[in-house]
């Protein structure tokens, strides 16, 4: 994958990290002319740095793929994989997993020789680039 279609942004896991994953995913992705994904890649990327900084430990990496499909990963240096809740009515949390699979195409994790990496993927509405990109081929 070309340079130009990758782009990474290093975060601590402090309580301004999920800010600074939207404003990052914003102007990346108005870069790219994607507008029509920066709000549901905003609250991708949201949740999933959010949930590093409430249950996992950084350092935090966030990286955007642009092929035919957008990829969304973070990545953090705990093990712990993460599974979807069922959350209570009356719970306040626990439904953040649920929303990232209604949002996006598909999304999983994999460990990594630190801790482990969860990404998303969305399809593209076009094809910017003529080429096939999709999470296995990452």
């Amino acid at each position: 994958m070309a340079p130009e279609n990758i782009s990474c942004l290093q975060l601590q896991d402090d309580p301004t990290a999920a800010g600074q994953a939207r404003a990052h995913v914003r102007a990346q992705l108005a870069a790219w002319n994607l507008d029509e994904l920066i709000m549901t890649t905003e609250l991708v990327a949201s949740e999933l740095v959010g949930n590093v900084v409430r249950h996992a430990r950084g350092p935090v990496t966030l990286r955007l793929l642009r092929g035919r499909t957008l990829i969304c990963e973070v990545a953090d240096a705990s093990p712990a994989m993460p599974r979807i809740r069922r959350a209570a009515d009356t719970d306040e949390n626990g439904r953040g997993l649920q929303l990232i699979a209604a949002v996006t195409s598909r999304w999983g994790a994999r460990y990594t020789g630190s801790g482990k990496c969860i990404w998303t993927e969305q399809l593209l509405s076009t094809d910017p680039l003529g080429e096939r990109v999709s999470y296995e081929s990452v």
